[in-house]
């Protein structure tokens, strides 16, 4: 093993305290595993970016277990700073991030473990991971940029898989992974929709993405926003949606994608009430939909979205909305729990 020079580590574990305006957090400290076993890698973490996941955890939506007080957070960016004997793809120096479902290398493993839910998360200034579940990160991206990339990333990736250009897609509301699906969308000459409940918003997205334009609709101010993009799309419907409102918007989605079209389906932000799914399976086979769900992506994903990336020397910098230093996790949680956000919020070590 290579000398780390540091053998504990701070944290940031859920108190699983419920109740409103009680604290979420609590900042630890810990001695790290070492020595590393043979393939295992120190990291030493410099950007943790938050998604409406972490707010949801701890706040106790999430609707999977989770494992009690656990650390928060599955997207970060970090420095190799010590490796086990028996490493052999990174070494000292290397950007890396943990794939968020440690699980899920090549997309054909049966089972699942993601981190902040089955296992302890990123929200520290130092991880200990497997060789294994690690990727490296463009080098042309600075740390803030690069921690978005593990989960919201390679979500907005896996949900555009099979677009092609000049196709439409629609894409829900102006969190981190409808922010990434919109750059990247845009960089492969889609056509995008986007939707949010805020004028402002959408105002702000339409002057920060002014060429080529982008069409958006308020679905608070047009309830029957399915019909409006109907009509933007001349009757046809979009070809794919990047859908994360769950069982409120889900039946609308399809209404509104053409047929032999792909709903994507990437969170569950609204209030989830199956009563509202009456018509799901009537309308997938009408409209002949492919309804696919997307948990981020594999490993091998990471690997693929992370060398269109560097190919294309892409900044990601417009998808950062605030950076909070690391010590105001807690408040940086709130701030995404109360969907201030416009992108990415990250904390930054």
């Amino acid at each position: 093993m290579s000398d780390a020079q540091v053998t504990t580590r701070r944290a940031f574990r859920r108190t699983d305290d419920y109740n409103p305006g009680t604290s979420k957090l609590k900042l630890v400290e810990k001695t790290l595993p070492l020595p590393l076993l043979p393939t295992s890698v120190l990291v030493k973490v410099h950007a943790v970016a938050l998604n409406y996941r972490d707010a949801n955890i701890a706040n106790g939506g999430n609707p999977w277990p989770v494992l009690p007080n656990g650390i928060l957070g599955n997207d970060a960016a970090g420095e190799v700073i010590a490796v086990g004997d028996k490493v052999r793809t990174l070494v000292l120096g290397d950007k890396v991030g943990p794939i968020i479902d440690t699980e899920y290398i090549s997309g054909r493993e049966v089972g699942r473990s993601w981190l902040a839910a089955d296992e302890d998360g990123v929200m520290a200034d130092h991880i200990v991971f497997d060789e294994a579940v690690l990727c490296k990160l463009p080098t042309h991206l600075d740390w803030v940029e690069a921690a978005t990339i593990p989960c919201a990333g390679v979500t907005a990736w896996s949900a555009l898989k099979g677009m092609s250009i000049g196709q439409t897609v629609l894409i829900q509301g102006t969190g981190g992974v409808s922010m990434f699906a919109l750059k990247l969308a845009r960089a492969a000459g889609l056509r995008v929709i986007l939707t949010s409940s805020s004028d402002k918003k959408l105002e702000q997205m339409k002057e920060k993405f002014a060429s080529p334009p982008i069409l958006t609709i308020n679905y608070a101010t047009s309830p029957d926003w399915n019909q409006e993009v109907l009509r933007l799309t001349r009757g046809v419907g979009v070809d794919i949606v990047i859908e994360n409102g769950g069982t409120g918007s889900l039946v609308k989605s399809l209404k509104c994608t053409r047929r032999g079209g792909i709903v994507s389906q990437v969170g569950y932000l609204a209030k989830q009430n199956p009563m509202e799914l009456a018509e799901l399976v009537s309308t997938i086979i009408d409209r002949r939909v492919i309804l696919r769900g997307i948990n981020a992506g594999s490993k091998h994903d990471t690997e693929d979205c992370c060398a269109a990336l560097s190919a294309s020397q892409a900044s990601l910098d417009d998808l950062i909305d605030r950076i909070f230093p690391f010590e105001q996790a807690e408040e940086a949680v709130q701030y995404i729990w109360e969907g201030r956000q416009i992108g990415k919020v990250v904390l930054k070590l």
